[in-house]
């Protein structure tokens, strides 16, 4: 059974392996070290230390497994296509018809999305309606307050650092 498809940028993808990494690497001996030192200590059913740092590497056991699912069924999109159609990884800066409001996304794949660094997935409902759209477009999105229009103003690729 194949399972789910997780598209990444490459920026992201770099991100999850960076994680992985850091959790395979690094974090698993810092438990692994406070589990001994947890069980120098004694009676293991009344430590806190003990019991604390089980439940983090139960915590750690379950990302690890997570990421390499991720990584096992991932789709990196191609970044370098042309900028005239929104598509995953595109910066996008659109503007809020009602209000008169400028706002910037990235389009980012489901797992990538985080909407503090002002990145939408694709299965939004924005995301959505901005895929496949040109400069000048005004798309619609139902939205629980009811239909938002957004007009198309530039996009772009995202900078990379």
């Amino acid at each position: 059974m194949e399972g789910k498809k997780y598209i990444l940028t490459a920026e992201g993808l770099k991100k999850y392996e960076d994680e992985l990494y850091y959790l395979k690497n690094e974090r698993y001996k810092e438990i692994t070290q406070a589990i001994k030192e947890a069980r120098a200590q004694g009676d293991l059913s009344e430590n806190a230390e003990y019991q604390a740092a089980k439940e983090e590497q139960r915590q750690v056991d379950a990302r690890i497994e997570e990421l390499e699912e991720m990584l096992t069924n991932v789709e990196v999109v191609d970044e370098s296509e042309d900028n005239s159609v929104v598509r995953i990884g595109s910066m996008v800066r659109i503007k809020d018809l009602e209000f008169d409001e400028e706002l910037n996304y990235q389009i980012v794949g489901g797992s990538e999305a985080n909407t503090d660094e002002n990145m939408i997935s694709n299965e939004s409902p924005l995301g959505q309606a901005l895929i496949g759209s040109v400069e000048g477009d005004i798309v619609n999105v139902q939205a629980p307050i009811g239909e938002i229009r957004y007009q198309v103003l530039e996009i772009g690729k995202r900078e990379r650092n």
